[in-house]
């Protein structure tokens, strides 16, 4: 634990019916003994104390101080909360009261939770997914957060460690003790599947991560189409605004116009583009470089063709451009248009519904993994990826004839990959896990 006392407000700074100053650290009780004139210091823990706040003689507050003993608190350490009246002028004042103690300081972003984790009441990734649950704007976020929370990133991590483990024991028990008989002498054609299986698995578990990820954290969508096909209308119809200019003249949108909509489980962060076509004019030139920029950073394109025109030569370069990206191609203007086409709306009358359900089934699997016990955010995934790696130079070394002990490094560095995701995992930890497993009577 560490030595000195922290506090600061956990409510919002905001005016409210009550707030909260957090309190954590061995000086807890004794700061608020001193400022409610009641010992507090032999208190129990998850009791509910009544008492006045002080500033000398004169009373501040009527609190209510809630008391945590450790290691049974949210830091592991003695905490406190002081549930006051939630008026900013007392909030404040109580908590310059409390910072007013010896030794008590104010705390930095996180160190509550960062605690927690040094005092191993959490894991890293369930630390990161506090603050996750805070920021999140929708179910998905939130469930994914709270599933994080209670464990969910070790539970999918365990097995795959528990694999590495296991090959990386039987390798090192063939080469410290290859003289009893009683000891599995291990080949390559028994670590090789597994270490395929490895890396099935934690692709998949990379894949499932990426799609939720995307999901939760909305999909950056390009509209793309040349001048005067309805772009504009389109993202207007979708966010349900009229956030564009709309008119009938061709290169109204000369610079990028964004939007956020969600559409059931999907959120997408919407840009309409400049129109791209040949252009003299300089300021509409800028406005198409910049779509183009934006077209390089997007997961997805949706491209915009004039329904009531045959494809002109700037559509099929568009077309062309895009042949290569997750896209989906729409006709607009279906409601003058002679012929209808697979995917045909009508922006400006807001009849978009076909759009909407082709991008609820292009992110089908999204949705579903979204749901999923998964990696949470891109450091989580990097590592994994990283553990990938190595198991992939691993595999490729025994196929190219590597003794078993010459991967071990390899494997050991996946291991540490993935114990790094929760905080964990190192080198004595490993040699403890494989050798607490071995009983040779040696």
């Amino acid at each position: 634990m560490k030595e000195d006392t922290i506090a600061a407000i956990a409510t919002a700074n905001a005016m409210g019916a009550v707030s909260m100053i957090r309190i954590s650290g061995p000086e807890s009780l004794t700061a608020v003994s001193h400022l409610t004139g009641k010992d507090l210091t032999e208190a129990k823990g998850y009791t509910i104390h009544y008492g006045l706040i002080h500033d000398g003689e004169e009373a501040v507050d009527q609190v209510l101080i809630n008391v945590y003993r450790a290691p049974r608190s949210y830091t592991g350490e003695d905490s406190v909360e002081i549930c006051c009246h939630g008026g900013l002028y007392i909030t404040r004042r109580v908590l310059s009261l409390v910072l007013g103690e010896a030794g008590i300081r104010m705390a930095e972003h996180g160190e509550f939770t960062e605690r927690a984790f040094l005092n191993g009441k959490m894991d890293l990734a369930q630390a990161e997914s506090v603050n996750d649950l805070i920021r999140a704007e929708d179910e998905n976020n939130a469930r994914s957060a709270l599933h994080a929370l209670e464990g969910s990133v070790k539970k999918v991590l365990d097995p795959l460690c528990e694999e590495l483990t296991q090959m990386i024991a039987n390798i090192e028990v063939n080469i410290d003790y290859p003289e009893y008989d009683d000891v599995h002498q291990l080949t390559k054609e028994e670590i090789l599947p597994a270490g395929h299986r490895f890396l099935k698995e934690i692709h998949t578990l990379i894949e499932t991560a990426k799609a939720s990820i995307e999901i939760k954290e909305g999909i950056d969508t390009v509209i793309l189409g040349r001048p005067n096909v309805g772009k504009s209308s389109l993202l207007n119809a979708l966010l349900k605004e009229d956030k564009a200019i709309v008119t009938d003249v061709a290169g109204t949108t000369r610079d990028l116009v964004e939007g956020r909509v969600r559409l059931g489980g999907i959120t997408l962060n919407l840009i309409d583009t400049a129109g791209i076509h040949e252009s003299n004019d300089k300021v509409e030139q800028i406005g198409i470089q910049r779509s183009l920029k934006a077209l390089e950073k997007a997961s997805l394109v949706i491209v915009v063709l004039d329904g009531s025109e045959d494809l002109t030569e700037e559509d099929e370069e568009l077309l062309k451009m895009t042949e290569n990206r997750q896209r989906i191609v729409v006709y607009n203007k279906k409601d003058i248009a002679h012929t209808e086409h697979a995917l045909s709306v009508s922006a400006v009358n807001g009849d978009i519904q076909c759009l909407i359900d082709e991008i609820g089934k292009m992110y089908e699997k999204g949705l579903i993994a979204v749901k999923q016990d998964t990696l949470n955010n891109e450091r989580q995934i990097g590592l994994a990826m990283q553990a990938e790696k190595s198991m992939q130079d691993a595999v490729n070394a025994l196929e190219e004839g590597q003794e078993l002990d010459l991967i071990t490094i390899d494997l050991e560095d996946a291991w540490h990959d993935l114990r790094e995701i929760m905080g964990e995992g190192s080198r004595e930890d490993l040699l403890d896990e494989i050798f607490s497993r071995f009983c040779l009577g040696k």
